[in-house]
Parts: structure tokens; C-alpha cells; sequence
């Protein structure tokens, strides 16, 4: 290949023109209207708009992706992940215009993104599965299948990945609401419904083991990564290799992950990803067809540059490498996420109005973003990745402190101060044994104080420095103060306070009304649903009474806007 189309955005479309040009290989990025000013449109030797609207008018419309590909004579297309990564018409098109798709064979794709197919053929390897149900039509399907398999059970998308349209239900009155939910989410992430169940493993631990396959009948497991602490499903803080894991463990895992993919005629870079529960039960979970966000941390404890791996596989060569390496040394991944842990994680879009970012031996940041960047509610929140390596767990934590302490983010809320705070848990760090699970922090994380709430008419925060009796104190004042204002402006609201209102938790999109106008409501009760950055936000109802709608589903609404009364 001469020339790549990178059919993706932020710090992973920056990361691949990166290895486009360590392999003297010309890049051309995409960008929607509220991407123009992002760096990913500067991080390649030229960049093509597609235009204004959300991810189905952009960087999801293929026809668009390929118009641009033909415009700017790309032969090659490598899709990152998320958005086209994983679909398969996608991959056909690609193939079918001339270009070299960068990734496994459509049909591959095709039979590992059906999560039932793959649950066949991992059970056809002797892959270890727990139970699972076919395509569920209804909601009485699946609490049909909650009544023969019992509880917790998963409910997923067939046709997704990433904790998009997954629901966990553990109670049997929610799991008919809770698929419904599930559909809706997997047809807006990934324009399919369909949604089947499993058995949920409580308490488990999310293992994975990287992959990679070439056209020459070379299949390589590269190691594990330990991804358990999430939150709604989406992945936080990453490792390698996996910690705390027996030799018997790891070499089933390993093992499953190699047959699997062979088994599939797998080519390219893929993750197999399993749970292990707390009383060593091992499940297979699915196959992500794609780059994982977390795969530098297995490219610092092999040396190894996936990306480029993936341009030499899709140009017919051989893998680099023909068998497991031994991990030098261990690696951590810390997701920072425009997002407010004080809030239940509440997306944060806005503008960064500082990111001075660490730096120093074992430090790799893969960003996004940079001072003064936007950061729109239209896409995932995640800003940046920092990734510490260091000789052992130990020395990688010791340095996860230190640049986490010299991370500084303003302007939006960030997950920082969760990654400060979690180096500090012994069930992370380990000294009484490895006691976190996928749903650790919504369950035992004892949590952070909420970040200060900055309405964005205000301009953030500016920061300066005072002196008190000789120490160096720093400071930060709404922008508003300097700006002649006599008061700082309130956020619109509708009328300010009023008794009973429903206002919005964040900005974004008035998903659903989960009751219908003048319905009787109780205090608490969810009322409706506000996506923002692919997260479904619940807002409740302030008091008991009559719900009176003021807002329309499907609009945009800002942080505060009053939606309903109850009365």
C-alpha cells in the first residue's frame, strides 16, 4: 500500500497516521464538521470533510468514507476502532472498490460478530462457554431464558462489542426493560437490534489475549491484559500481562484464543476476550474483530508495533514473530475520559482549556486532543490514553502515581482523579490478592468528590498562582469574574428553581420518555433518558406527582434545560 484512508477520528486515527508514516506509507484522515479544528485532521498528510450531522451522517456513512477514499487516491483503508470497525458490509465495500482492507476477511467478520456463531465456534475448539440463549425476538423471550438459565444474566448485542447494548440483570422484574434497552442501544451503535442472553459470571475478572494471524497460516497469541475495572460495561484501566493468574489459566486462555481464530480463519489483529468469576469458573466471551483501545500495553511488554503489524499482514507478509514472547517487563493503560467520576461517570463535552499532560521514563500518552481542543457530545468521551510501563507491577505503580500526579486537565470534568484514587485500593494494587471485578466500582469503589460544575457560557476555569506564608498555593477562578460580568450567568434552565422541575444532567440528546405526559410519577422514579458521547444517562424524577413534558424526544437539550415539571 501507498496511500492510507484512516476512516476514523481522535487519538486513534493520530496513532495510525503515526505508523503510516514510521512504515513511509501517505495518510488521509476524515473529519466531521465538529471535528474540523481536532489534531487527527492535522495528524495526516491531508485530511477530507464529510461533512456536518451525527456519526450516521459522518463517520459511519460508507458511502461517504469511500468518496473520500477515491478523491484523494488512497488504496488502502484502515478503520480504527469502533464505528466501521467491525462491520462487514464495510469491509465487502472496501474490498469491492479496489482497496485493501486493513483487517480480517469480511466474512470473518461477519461470523465473529455474530456473537451466537462465535459462541459456536468457540464451543466447537472446546472453548470453556457458559450458557447462553439463541436470538431473543421479545422481551418475554428473554425473561422466558431468565427463568430456564436463572440470574444475574447478560443480555447483549449479537452484533456489537465494547459494552454497547449490554444490560446485566439481576432482579427478574427488570430484564424485560432491560432488553429493551439493550436493542435500542445496539441499533443506534451498530444499525442491528438483535440481542440474545447469557449466564453472568458475578463478580468476574475481564481477561483477554491479543492476537494476531497472517495470509500464511501463522497464528501468534501476543499475551493477556486484565480489563476488569470498568464502569457501565466500558473499560477504564487496563494491564499486561494479566496479574495474579495461575500457569494453568493463562495456557487455557492462550490456547482457546489461538484455536478460536484459526478455527475462524483469522487474519489480522483481533482480541479474544474471556471472565473468569472469583471461583476460577473461565467463560469465552466474544471476539473483537479489530484494534482494542487497549493495545499499547501489550506493545510496550512485547516490543512490538500492532498497527504496523496490521499494515504488513494486510499487505500479504509475514508476521514479525511465530510464537508467544515473554512480556518484558509490565504495562498500564489509564483512559482518560471526558467524564465527571464524582457524577456516576456523567460525560463532560467542552472545551479543554488546559492538558499538560506527563511525561518522563515509562510514560506514553496517545491523545486527541491539546489545549484548546473541543470536545464534542456527538462521540465517545474517551481524550486521551496514558500508558506507564515499568520492570515489575510494582515499579509500574509507583510510576502511575507519579505521572497521574503531573497529569493536569481544565475545562471539562475527567477521570483523573478516579485514576489517582484507585492506585491507592488494595484490591487493585494487590497487597491483599486481586480483588477487583468488572463491576467493582459501581459495588465497592468508595469513590471521589465531584468536580467543581462550570457552565460552559462561563469559559471554564483560570488558573494562577498566590503565595501564603511562602508557599506556592495554586488557584483557579470562574473566567467569568474577569469579564465585567457583576454575576456569574446561570445555566438556561427555563425558569430558575422552579419546584419540581426535570432538568437535564448533562448535554446531549433527549433520548426517550420512559412515562407519558400527565402520568403519575414517585420520587426517584425513572422518567426519561439522555444520551450524550454513547452513554444513556437516566434522569429521575425529582418528588412524587404528575409528570407535565415541556421537551420533545430526539431534540438536543443543554446541561440544565428544564424538560418537565412534576406537579
Amino acid at each position: 500500500m501507498k496511500k492510507l484512508l484512516i476512516a476514523n477520528r481522535g487519538e486513534i486515527a493520530v496513532r495510525i497516521a503515526r505508523a503510516a508514516r514510521d512504515c513511509g506509507i501517505a495518510s488521509v484522515a476524515v473529519y466531521s464538521d465538529a471535528d474540523a479544528g481536532a489534531l487527527h485532521a492535522g495528524a495526516a498528510d491531508e485530511a477530507f470533510g464529510l461533512g456536518p450531522g451525527r456519526p450516521a451522517d459522518t463517520y459511519l456513512d460508507i458511502g461517504k468514507i469511500l468518496a473520500v477514499a477515491r478523491r484523494a487516491g488512497a488504496d488502502a483503508v484502515h478503520p480504527g476502532y469502533g464505528f466501521l470497525s467491525e462491520r462487514a458490509e464495510f469491509a465487502e465495500a472496501v474490498i469491492a472498490a479496489g482497496l485493501v482492507w486493513v483487517g480480517p476477511p469480511p466474512a470473518v467478520i461477519a461470523a465473529l460478530g455474530d456473537k451466537i456463531e462465535a459462541r459456536r465456534i468457540a464451543a466447537g475448539v472446546g472453548a470453556p462457554l457458559v450458557k447462553g440463549s439463541g436470538l431473543l425476538a421479545t422481551a418475554a423471550d428473554a425473561v422466558a431464558f431468565a427463568r430456564e438459565a436463572g440470574l444475574p444474566l447478560a443480555i447483549k448485542a449479537a452484533f456489537g462489542g465494547g459494552g454497547r447494548g449490554m444490560k446485566v440483570a439481576r432482579r427478574p422484574e427488570e430484564v424485560g426493560e432491560l432488553f429493551t434497552s439493550a436493542v435500542r442501544e445496539a441499533t443506534e451503535a451498530f444499525g442491528r437490534g438483535e440481542c440474545y442472553a447469557e449466564q453472568f459470571l458475578d463478580r468476574p475478572r475481564h481477561i483477554e489475549a491479543q492476537v494476531l494471524a497472517d495470509s500464511h497460516g501463522n497464528t501468534v497469541v501476543l499475551g493477556t491484559r486484565d480489563c476488569s475495572l470498568q464502569r457501565r460495561n466500558q473499560k477504564l484501566v487496563e494491564e499486561a500481562p494479566a496479574p495474579f493468574l495461575d500457569g494453568e489459566t493463562r495456557a487455557r486462555i492462550h490456547d482457546a484464543a489461538r484455536a478460536i481464530c484459526a478455527a475462524a480463519g483469522y487474519v489480522g489483529a483481533g482480541t479474544v476476550e474471556f471472565l473468569l468469576s472469583e471461583t476460577g469458573v473461565l467463560s469465552f466471551l466474544e471476539v473483537n474483530t479489530r484494534l482494542q483501545v487497549e493495545h499499547p500495553v501489550t506493545e510496550e511488554t512485547t516490543g512490538l508495533d500492532i498497527v504496523v503489524e496490521q499494515l504488513r499482514i494486510a499487505d500479504g507478509l509475514p508476521l514479525t514473530l511465530k510464537e508467544t514472547p515473554e512480556p518484558r517487563g509490565h504495562a498500564f493503560e489509564f483512559r482518560i475520559n471526558a467524564e465527571d467520576p464524582g457524577r456516576g461517570f456523567l460525560p463532560t463535552p467542552g472545551r479543554i482549556t488546559r492538558f499538560d499532560a506527563p511525561s518522563g521514563p515509562g510514560v506514553r500518552l496517545d491523545s486527541g486532543v491539546a489545549a484548546g481542543s473541543d470536545i464534542p457530545g456527538l462521540y465517545d468521551s474517551l481524550m486521551a490514553k496514558l500508558i506507564v510501563t515499568g520492570p515489575t507491577r510494582e515499579a509500574a505503580l509507583a510510576r502511575a502515581r507519579r505521572a497521574l500526579g503531573e497529569f493536569e486537565i481544565e475545562g471539562v470534568a475527567s477521570v483523573l482523579p478516579f485514576h489517582r484514587a484507585v492506585l491507592e485500593e488494595r484490591a487493585f494494587t494487590g497487597e491483599d490478592g486481586f480483588a477487583v471485578f468488572t463491576n467493582w466500582i459501581e459495588t465497592e469503589f468508595a469513590g471521589v468528590a465531584p468536580a467543581p460544575r462550570v457552565d460552559p457560557a462561563e469559559g471554564g476555569l483560570l488558573s494562577t498562582f498566590v503565595e501564603i506564608d511562602g508557599r506556592r498555593h495554586r488557584l483557579g477562578l470562574p473566567a467569568a469574574l474577569f469579564s465585567g460580568l457583576a454575576a456569574a450567568p446561570q445555566p438556561a434552565q427555563g425558569p430558575a428553581g422552579q419546584e419540581g422541575a426535570v432538568t437535564a444532567p448533562i448535554p446531549g440528546t433527549l433520548q426517550q420518555w420512559l412515562v407519558e405526559d400527565g402520568a403519575g410519577v414517585e420520587e426517584g422514579e425513572a422518567v426519561a433518558l439522555v444520551e450524550a458521547m454513547k452513554m444513556e444517562t437516566r434522569i429521575l424524577a425529582p418528588c412524587a406527582g404528575h409528570l407535565r413534558i415541556k421537551a420533545e424526544a430526539g431534540t438536543a437539550v443543554a446541561l440544565g434545560a428544564e424538560l418537565a415539571v412534576v406537579e
